[in-house]
């Protein structure tokens, strides 16, 4: 499974790159379903001035849309970065079997570092959560960014 998750997130973080040369914070989601990238997405609040168009939410909308279902059981969703609240609630209603990030995020990281809906008992759902697949990359790729908007 190792081998796998290098694999998606490798083309999670291409999607970040992308993301980041059109100027948006560079974060990339890959979902996977039965072994095949059935939907991918990278930031785009800035492009569509909306505060929702996180690379996971898109990522998401579009799996669904591919899949025929709102729920992605059987789903595993690659992010680069630590999912928010709002991108941790939306993969939990989605019933995705699995998520896979690179790097924790210490501000807004809702998977583990601030707290973790994926594992919170009082939802009907639970995630298993595997963290910090290529992580210097995708950390790599956030500080790039950042230091050259300063």
């Amino acid at each position: 499974m190792d081998d796998a998750h290098d694999t998606w997130m490798g083309l999670a973080l291409a999607v970040a790159r992308d993301a980041g040369e059109r100027g948006e914070v560079p974060v990339g989601a890959v979902v996977v379903h039965d072994d095949r990238v059935v939907s991918e997405g990278g930031n785009r609040t800035e492009e569509l001035q909306d505060p929702t168009a996180h690379a996971e939410m898109l990522a998401l909308r579009a799996a669904a849309a591919q899949l025929g279902s709102w729920r992605l059981s059987g789903a595993t969703l690659y992010v680069t970065l630590e999912p928010c609240a709002m991108c941790a609630g939306a993969a939990v209603l989605a019933r995705i079997d699995r998520l896979v990030f690179g790097v924790d995020d210490p501000k807004a990281g809702m998977c583990g570092s601030l707290a973790n809906l994926a594992h919170d008992p009082r939802l009907n759902h639970r995630i298993e959560i595997v963290r910090n697949v290529r992580s210097a990359e995708c950390g790599e790729l956030l500080k790039t960014f950042f230091r050259g908007r300063r």
